[in-house]
């Protein structure tokens, strides 16, 4: 952990692989989703955006050459000597034939860059075939892989609610098998779904602990525009969170989080337009502020209530 974080942070990891600032550059590949095109349902999770989750990566449009060049010259005008790992954010991204896959991840490793040093794809836990695991194996000896996967929340009752259409053992099955090829995994978890309790928040951070699992980020619950989850909280209205109720529930689960795991995010990210409510994540400094803020004033650090899973007795 670095001294003015009570928790692991993915820049401190990265600064202290590397010695340098490391940037992820979200691309969007325009895959689909098996909880969208009817292999397992239409319309995917209530809460998707109509970009797939992925609203500040690429334009679809262009090559993913062009966005990862198009992003890199942003960021290079607010960072200088930055390394940069391209990111398969939008939609599920190990959704389709051994064929299709490799040629989009080709030309990703064919970007003339030195400066690129992993990829990371974002995907479903059943979005994978034994041949793709073994094609993500023989990735991850050419350059460092990092898969991450949608849990959203531990508890199946939600999941049904936000049509998540996955299962936990099918979680647990994805995670043991990237591990297995000794391919790094990273959840994601929202906060404040509907009719969760602080108790079902807490339980999805102890399913993660059970795992064998190298990062996590943190959301908080969007409502956006265009999304099903609008619509059904305008039938029937759920508690929406407040600032301190997220900043509240997050500071509990890092602290009952594996002291190993990274903390790649702690905020959501969303088109401000589309932000029908909460409007608090806007300001995502602030959020983080927060966040430090509270764990300093109690003294609070990543793992103090950790309970490791193989030595807990009734």
């Amino acid at each position: 952990m670095s001294s003015n974080k009570h928790y692991s942070t993915l820049s401190d990891y990265y600064k202290a692989k590397y010695n340098k600032k490391v940037a992820k550059i979200a691309l969007n590949a325009n895959f689909t989703c098996p909880n969208k095109d009817g292999k397992k349902g239409f319309g995917g999770c209530t809460y998707c955006s109509k970009l797939g989750s992925g609203d500040t990566a690429g334009d679809k449009n262009l090559s993913l050459t062009d966005q990862f060049y198009q992003i890199k010259e942003i960021m290079d005008k607010k960072w200088n000597d930055l390394l940069y790992i391209p990111y398969l954010q939008s939609n599920s991204n190990t959704y389709g034939s051994l064929e299709k896959l490799k040629k989009v991840y080709n030309e990703i490793l064919s970007i003339e860059n030195d400066r690129i040093i992993g990829l990371a794809i974002a995907t479903r836990p059943d979005c994978f075939t034994d041949e793709i695991y073994d094609y993500l194996e023989e990735l991850n000896k050419q350059i460092p892989l990092s898969i991450e996967l949608g849990l959203q929340t531990s508890n199946e009752k939600t999941a049904k609610i936000i049509n998540r259409l996955s299962t936990n053992d099918e979680f647990i099955n994805a995670v043991y098998y990237l591990r297995k090829r000794n391919i790094e995994v990273v959840a994601h978890i929202i906060n404040g779904l509907p009719h969760e309790t602080e108790s079902d928040m807490m339980n999805t951070i102890d399913f993660i602990n059970s795992l064998d699992i190298q990062g996590i980020k943190f959301h908080s619950l969007l409502i956006l525009k265009d999304t099903q989850i609008h619509i059904d909280y305008e039938k029937n209205p759920f508690h929406i969170q407040t600032l301190e109720e997220y900043v509240d529930i997050c500071v509990k689960q890092i602290a009952r989080l594996k002291p190993s795991i990274i903390i790649h995010r702690l905020a959501a990210d969303g088109i401000i337009e589309d932000i029908v409510m909460p409007k608090w994540p806007i300001k995502k400094l602030v959020v983080m502020n927060e966040i430090d803020k509270l764990m300093r004033k109690n003294n609070i650090h990543q793992g103090d209530d950790y309970l490791d899973p193989t030595i807990i007795t009734d």
